[in-house]
């Protein structure tokens, strides 16, 4: 029996023996939002030692979650559709840990895949069904992200671009995600500047996307 192996025959077990290694899962995760070079997977994960990733990859090729694209010059990495299929595990996975989230501390960082992945999870696709169309930049720290809803359907986009309102955060987007603070206390304490848009726009962006602490 292989070190890695639980030695039960079990779904469960077999899913962890695939992908529970540490890091594979956040490699998973960052190529649910989409195709990624070696490099962009490493940027992304910045405490990720090279030999770790070296090995991740090719383990999850082996296991066929993901698979090795060639583009023109270049190699990606992408999801296969059995790989995609995790990705309702993931996001369930990552509300179940938004509740143990708890403050960010100063080491922490948001990366804009993990912010992507989030608002995929707190999407409320019913609750924006019944809205107008918006499009948000949202500024994350370090991260700008375009958000555009419309109706139940929703894309994230590296990147700023034309909104209905821009914004700036940090870390506490999750206070305002959770429901935590209120959109106007979330304005009126600094924890969102908003940059450009009626600010009550705001508080269909905390309706649109919510997940509860």
């Amino acid at each position: 029996m292989a070190a890695r192996e639980y030695g039960q025959y079990c779904g469960v077990t077999q899913a962890l023996e695939l992908v529970g290694e540490r890091w594979a899962l956040l490699i998973v995760r960052d190529l649910l939002v989409g195709p990624r070079r070696y490099g962009e997977l490493a940027a992304g994960l910045p405490r990720i030692p090279s030999n770790i990733l070296a090995a991740r990859l090719k383990e999850l090729q082996a296991a066929g979650v993901i698979r090795r694209a060639p583009r023109s010059r270049i190699v990606i990495y992408e999801l296969t559709p059995y790989g995609r299929e995790l990705e309702p595990v993931v996001l369930a996975l990552g509300a179940w840990g938004f509740k143990a989230m708890g403050d960010p501390r100063e080491e922490q960082i948001i990366t804009p895949d993990s912010m992507t992945i989030t608002l995929r999870t707190a999407f409320r696709s019913q609750v924006a069904a019944a809205l107008p169309a918006t499009a948000y930049a949202a500024h994350v720290g370090p991260t700008d992200l375009l958000v555009r809803v419309d109706g139940p359907a929703l894309s994230v986009t590296r990147g700023d671009g034309p909104a209905d309102l821009a914004f700036a955060t940090g870390q506490d987007i999750h206070r305002l995600i959770s429901g935590d603070l209120a959109p106007e206390r979330a304005i009126a304490t600094g924890v969102v500047e908003v940059l450009r848009g009626p600010a009550d726009l705001l508080d269909r962006f905390a309706s649109t996307f919510h997940l509860a602490a």
